[in-house]
């Protein structure tokens, strides 16, 4: 069969004529590759081998298995795939090197395998050896299941094919696949697109969960082809500071559950543990009577979490002051400021300001905005904040206070962890609150600072 030559974009998958030192896709730099792809038949040629197909019912009993998922004993894991693991769904973990992906799936075949599902574990980055290793650490060398070393998508496929009783495979890591049919080096994006799929296919085909490990790009997304996600039904990403103990599993895509949702872990040296109340965790070390410090209460999915938010206001010697920022967006950072600023008279432009959301997380919902402001504020004041109070509203360019979603939730976490008071965006219909809290409204970020004022 005839070869020809094609240039890919190892990090968007784009296809260019020649090899140029800059994707003009996705502007990565030295990241198009030569490779040697077969050409095919004709489409009339295929056209007139290929067999009719047959249409199901919406209502197909078959669906009634969707219902039936794997539960892992794991329930942060479970909470984030909705409930449990769906049979013949295909989940791609990703998060980056060394945060503990290998070792939370280590532990979820073994305590799958506890629970007598059939699970097999596949390593192309570790030897079988290096595998029990870990598992000696974890304390679950002894549990039953079936380990193996390979990289031959092939051989992966055909043995998911000739072993119907297997209802979960582990791939550690997709990137390390490869199938001899094709002539480029495992990790392309032909090699990681082509394997993907035909392992993908074997375990529909045997109604047999998969799950992808895969490696992440130094932005933090997860590396080869984009389309790598559109194929998965589940996508998952492994977050956290390796300075902090604390793990975070967030969702990213789910076709069976909700996104967003976390789950939280912590890392040991006996493995990953589970934390059920991460809100009154993350706020373990926190001291009162401390300027620049707010607690946030955040919505993570359906979970609701209160983290602290640390904000350090400081004289700056440089022509540029700093914005360093830890858990938050920059540029959400540089909006807030520049509004305090133009709206209310805080004198920001030449200040170094390092925000920091305490316990590793990372925050992405705009009902951080009063929380923050409330930590600039209380820094530039040398202030503390009133004790046992929590914050959270959206602020917008024109520094009205906006309403976010599920104060109700919100409040209810906070008055279980002892909070006593909350500030909050004024509610548009008349809000008799149960929440056993005393509510401080604010229409715009002004009246917002004249309470404080008037508070301290």
């Amino acid at each position: 069969m005839a070869k020809n030559t094609q240039y890919l974009c190892q990090q968007c998958g784009a296809v260019s004529p020649k090899w140029t030192g800059k994707c003009e896709a996705c502007s990565a730099w030295n990241s198009i590759v030569e490779e040697q792809i077969s050409i095919r038949p004709s489409h009339a040629k295929l056209a007139r081998t290929a067999n009719r197909i047959e249409f199901s019912s919406l209502a197909d009993k078959k669906t009634e298995q969707i219902k039936e998922r794997m539960l892992s004993g794991i329930s942060e894991f479970d909470r984030v795939t909705g409930g449990g693991i769906v049979p013949g769904s295909v989940l791609l973990i990703g998060g980056d090197p060394g945060i503990g992906k290998s070792t939370l799936l280590l532990q979820l075949a073994c305590r799958l395998s506890q629970n007598e599902r059939q699970t097999v574990y596949i390593s192309g980055e570790e030897s079988a050896d290096q595998v029990r290793i870990r598992g000696q650490r974890l304390g679950v060398v002894n549990t039953d299941i079936g380990l193996a070393t390979s990289t031959n998508a092939s051989e992966i496929s055909e043995t998911i094919r000739r072993t119907p009783q297997l209802e979960l495979i582990i791939i550690d890591s997709i990137q390390t696949m490869y199938l001899p049919a094709l002539d480029s080096s495992p990790g392309t994006v032909s090699q990681v697109r082509a394997s993907a799929q035909e392992l993908i296919y074997a375990a529909k085909e045997n109604n047999t969960a998969l799950i992808f490990v895969g490696h992440v790009t130094k932005d933090g997304a997860i590396a080869g082809p984009r389309v790598l996600e559109h194929m998965v039904d589940s996508v998952l990403h492994f977050e956290g500071d390796r300075s902090h103990h604390f793990r975070i599993l967030r969702g990213i895509k789910n076709r069976f559950g909700a996104t967003d949702e976390i789950g939280v872990f912590e890392m040991t040296s006996n493995g990953l543990n589970q934390i059920s109340n991460p809100s009154e965790l993350f706020l373990t070390e926190r001291k009162n009577e401390v300027a620049g410090t707010a607690v946030f209460a955040a919505i993570e999915g359906s979970r609701p979490l209160l983290v602290e938010i640390e904000a350090l206001v400081a004289h700056s010697s440089l022509a540029t002051p700093r914005r360093n920022v830890v858990g938050w967006e920059n540029s959400r950072l540089s909006m807030l400021t520049a509004v305090l600023e133009t709206r209310c008279g805080m004198q920001l432009s030449g200040r170094d300001i390092f925000l920091n959301v305490a316990g590793g997380m990372k925050i992405q919902e705009p009902a951080a905005d009063l929380a923050v402001a409330a930590a600039l504020i209380s820094s530039v004041t040398n202030r503390p904040l009133p004790n046992s109070s929590v914050f959270f509203g959206e602020i917008a360019l024109s520094a009205q206070i906006r309403q976010v979603s599920q104060p109700e939730q919100r409040l209810k976490e906070a008055k279980k962890l002892g909070f006593q008071k909350a500030f909050l965006p004024k509610p548009i219909k008349s809000n008799d609150s149960n929440s056993g809290l005393v509510l401080s409204y604010s229409e715009n970020l002004s009246d917002f600072i004249d309470i404080l004022d008037g508070i301290s």
